[in-house]
């Protein structure tokens, strides 16, 4: 079950398509391991995986981070046609320690 969404825009020339999004429900597959998908879904493919955890709360953390990782890492991220509330604030994703010099925006100032 989808339990978060979140919808980025990308410019694309003159027109702007939708990049949605999607954090699911920590599922238990066995004892201290727990999954997490995600969905990111870029104009030229969707991209989907499944991060574990020992608990659900890790599984989530880390999924929301390795979802802030695929952003910044990304080629739209670098054209900086990629955006979410505005410009260049950044996405609202959390990025482990050793990428936060890559975030940009509020993403910098808050995350």
């Amino acid at each position: 079950m989808v339990i978060a969404t979140r919808v980025l825009k990308l410019r694309r020339g003159s027109s702007v398509a939708d990049v949605p999004i999607s954090i699911s429900e920590p599922a238990c597959e066995k004892a201290g391991v727990w999954g997490c998908d995600y969905v990111i879904g870029w104009p030229e493919g969707e991209r989907s995986n499944k991060i574990y955890g020992v608990d659900s709360m890790q599984a989530l953390v880390c999924a929301l981070q390795i979802v802030g990782a695929e952003l910044y890492a990304s080629e739209h991220h670098k054209s900086g046609n990629l955006s979410w509330d505005e410009p260049d604030s950044g996405y609202g994703f959390p990025v482990v320690p050793s990428l936060r010099d890559l975030l940009q925006g509020d993403d910098a100032k808050y995350l």
